[in-house]
């Protein structure tokens, strides 16, 4: 069988990507691969005896790496910069910057996304419609970045209360272009490793339906078990980080088909890098401790086949450090293959975007991640490989190159 371009497309600019091997991400490995692009899509992909490619196509030599689908990143902060020039530790620094610094310098967090192989991420909070700025920006081509999926402001109970409330605040995100809503339905966050819940189910429940009214979708923030419970019977679509779930939630989540982003890394990173924010050996301990609750959660979760996307929760110097992650999730009982599909196709299911994102396949769109190795042995080879990033058709990271 030969798969040519069609004549339309032989009178465009291809671009004709070899690889050593392509991972398309919809379970099949083609050896000696070979795919088409033209513009942003991929127009066909197979082997070299499939495949004739255009006389004028432009063709890229990538023969000693492996194709996989660009990755998504569930959970990221991409505004949240830290300038080490300057004064204050990160988070007291962030709220002296007027927001577009912020989002001007919060370029650096984009660009080192994408040398991960991030393609595409979902921003779950930022204030001042940072977000938003920055997703025009990169959508304009004005930013290198993964194209960003956006939630505006989240809701916390600091000052958003009562079922009224809650719904006009989330009614003004989606009025400005928000492509979800956030809240924060327990306390937990940097040094903070509680999890009280905040809001209410009716709270949440009414969150939700403003946000499926308006055929978007709910992120519920927990870092304990009640939070979550409430989440998910309120119709939440993901829940984040959530630890010291009862096998009861586990199945539930599991058959509702709700979307876990455990972000275990997360608290991995803010340890590691505790002098940065200046965390004593006690928040440390916490930190590390609940690594440890949120790393069993997530083998409860994978051992009862819930679904599970890569979220890093990067802010400030987490970026860079996105797939990290991956390596949790294959210590919790997931092959390298499954890992790899939480962080494409899972997370493009939660995007609502299976027919256009996490698979190499004609239709999609061209984002693709050369890796050096085999990742489908070695995860390793995806968080620490990364050659060259495509995104869009347009090659954005080139590291093949001396």
């Amino acid at each position: 069988m030969c798969l040519l371009a069609n004549s339309s497309l032989v009178s465009a600019q291809i671009k004709a990507l070899r690889f050593g091997t392509v991972i398309d991400g919809k379970g099949q490995k083609i050896p000696q691969g070979i795919v088409l692009v033209n513009a942003d899509r991929i127009v066909a992909v197979g082997t070299k005896a499939q495949i004739t490619i255009p006389a004028n196509a432009q063709v890229i030599d990538l023969s000693e790496y492996t194709a996989i689908p660009g990755l998504i990143d569930a959970h990221v902060h991409m505004t949240y910069y830290w300038d080490k020039n300057q004064p204050g530790d990160p988070w007291s620094q962030g709220r002296t910057v007027l927001p577009a610094v912020k989002v001007y310098l919060a370029q650096e967090n984009a660009r080192k996304t994408l040398e991960t192989g991030v393609t595409t991420a979902r921003d779950l909070g930022a204030g001042d419609n940072m977000s938003f700025a920055m997703r025009e920006l990169i959508s304009r081509g004005a930013m290198k970045g993964p194209r960003l999926f956006v939630a505006g402001q989240g809701l916390s109970i600091g000052r958003v209360k009562g079922v009224e409330a809650v719904q006009e605040f989330a009614q003004k995100q989606l009025a400005l272009g928000a492509d979800w809503i956030k809240m924060f339905g327990s306390t937990g966050s940097a040094k903070d490793v509680t999890g009280v819940q905040t809001y209410s189910y009716e709270e949440m429940k009414a969150a939700a339906e403003v946000a499926h009214k308006a055929g978007k979708r709910l992120a519920v923030h927990s870092y304990g078990p009640d939070g979550a419970v409430a989440a998910l019977r309120a119709g939440a679509n993901t829940i984040e980080h959530a630890t010291d779930l009862t096998d009861s939630t586990i199945l539930a989540m599991a058959s509702l088909g709700v979307i876990y982003v455990p972000t275990v890394d997360h608290n991995r990173y803010y340890a590691a890098h505790n002098a940065e924010y200046g965390y004593d050996s006690t928040a440390v301990f916490g930190l590390n401790l609940f690594v440890k609750r949120n790393f069993e959660t997530l083998k409860k979760a994978v051992k009862a086949k819930v679904k599970i996307a890569m979220g890093s929760d990067a802010v400030f110097t987490g970026f860079g450090e996105n797939t990290r992650e991956l390596e949790w999730f294959v210590k919790a009982g997931m092959t390298p293959e499954q890992a790899l599909q939480s962080a494409t196709s899972m997370g493009a299911e939660m995007l609502g975007m299976e027919k256009e994102l996490g698979a190499i396949a004609p239709g999609y769109l061209a984002d693709i991640v050369a890796v050096k190795g085999n990742p489908l042995t070695d995860i390793n080879v995806i968080i620490r490989q990364v050659k060259w990033v495509m995104k869009g058709g347009n090659v954005e990271i080139d590291k093949t190159k001396p």
